[in-house]
């Protein structure tokens, strides 16, 4: 296996009658050997982009690729030592999946015996050595995804790449393939690039994520570090389902008090302390306009709360209520913002009706709604 990294990587589109665009912006970033690496964002953002650059699908315009310590940068595809798997599957119609698998090393001209024990170990590893004499009309979404992935097994490439695999699955489907990829990353121990705009596949299965928007690069972290600790507002805003919920605002200080004001020219404006580990990242911001944010499991019900602390107690109405059995989702109205609770089933919450909600301060974050990054 293998490290990849990437220094100073651009990628310029010309514009034709219009200016160029710049789909990645000089991102730096390095994917430790045997490491699983996704790469999130919204469309757009550029991760497609730099997994084809890394693959030599897309020219480079600026900046270097290394792939275990050398420049790839002018290396064919076919030389570079890797394997990818794509969206929509790229499977030979006419050739059985036996034969799928075993093309890109007929093309290398291993021997015969070579060959068969390669597809065999692969097919075994994903389940569909049965499926070895079908065409890929005869398979399932699922089993074509298998057999795709296989293919790139069979090579031993030094780093896998895979651009979107699961997006034609359907949602029952995705999950099952999701575990079955991370499974075969921990048996394989293989370096792997994989690119996609579900952050829920983002969490579950990467080593480190690498969070882009427009061509840049946002943070590079562990799935929990970016859940808890966000560097900015894109980020916090992106990862989590449902996403943290951000308000804006100022910081008053009132005696020894530090509060919240929502900015709200209404009566109903939500105004609430802030604890004390806020209110020491908040000096310097008195009177200054913040965006403060909480996720939404961190919004309790204070009846499922035993002393609910009044200082960080709000008021709001239901706009809507989601029972997902286990939990309910409040669709909620403060007066300037529309916000979400994730809160315990206990009981029936009707709409248009008013609920007391207290926030736990500890997991909440303050953010510069100018440089949008995290105060810290």
């Amino acid at each position: 296996m293998a490290t990849v990294h990437l220094e100073k990587l651009a990628k310029v589109f010309p514009g034709g009658k219009g200016p160029d665009v710049r789909a990645v912006n000089s991102i730096d970033l390095t994917i430790r050997d045997r490491e699983f690496m996704v790469l999130v964002g919204p469309s757009g953002c550029g991760k497609s982009t730099t997994l084809r650059m890394i693959a030599g699908l897309e020219e480079i315009s600026e900046g270097t690729v290394s792939i275990d310590g050398s420049v790839v940068n002018g290396v064919p595809p076919k030389n570079r030592d890797i394997a990818m798997v794509f969206q929509n599957y790229a499977l030979y119609p006419h050739m059985s999946v036996f034969n799928n698998m075993a093309f890109g090393l007929k093309l290398r001209k291993l021997p015969k015996s070579e060959i068969e024990r390669r597809v065999n170990e692969a097919s075994n590893i994903l389940g569909i050595g049965e499926l070895l004499a079908r065409k890929p009309k005869a398979l399932s979404g699922g089993q074509r995804q298998r057999v795709a992935v296989g293919r790139a097994i069979v090579r031993h490439p030094k780093v896998f790449l895979l651009d979107e695999p699961l997006s034609n699955l359907d949602a029952k489907m995705r999950v099952s393939m999701r575990t079955e990829i991370s499974k075969l990353h921990a048996r394989l121990a293989a370096t792997m690039i994989y690119v996609t705009h579900d952050q829920v596949e983002a969490m579950s299965m990467g080593d480190r994520i690498t969070v882009m928007k427009d061509g840049d690069i946002m943070q590079v972290a562990k799935p929990l570090d970016l859940y808890n600790y966000p560097e900015n507002i894109f980020v916090a805003g992106f990862i989590g389902s449902p996403p943290m919920n951000l308000f804006n605002g100022s910081v008053k200080q009132e005696g020894n008090s530090v509060l919240f004001v929502e900015e709200n020219e209404s009566e109903t404006r939500l105004v609430f302390h802030l604890a004390e580990n806020l209110a020491r990242k908040a000096n310097g911001y008195v009177n200054k306009p913040v965006i403060f944010g909480i996720r939404p499991e961190d919004i309790n019900d204070t009846l499922n709360v035993s002393s609910p602390d009044p200082r960080y107690t709000i008021e709001a109405q239901v706009e809507i209520s989601e029972p997902m059995g286990s939990e309910t989702y409040l669709y909620l109205d403060s007066g300037a913002n529309s916000f979400i609770a994730r809160v315990r089933s206990t009981e029936r919450f009707d709409i248009n009706t008013s609920v007391k909600l207290t926030f736990g301060m500890e997991r909440a974050h303050l953010f510069d709604p100018e440089t949008q990054k995290v105060l810290k």
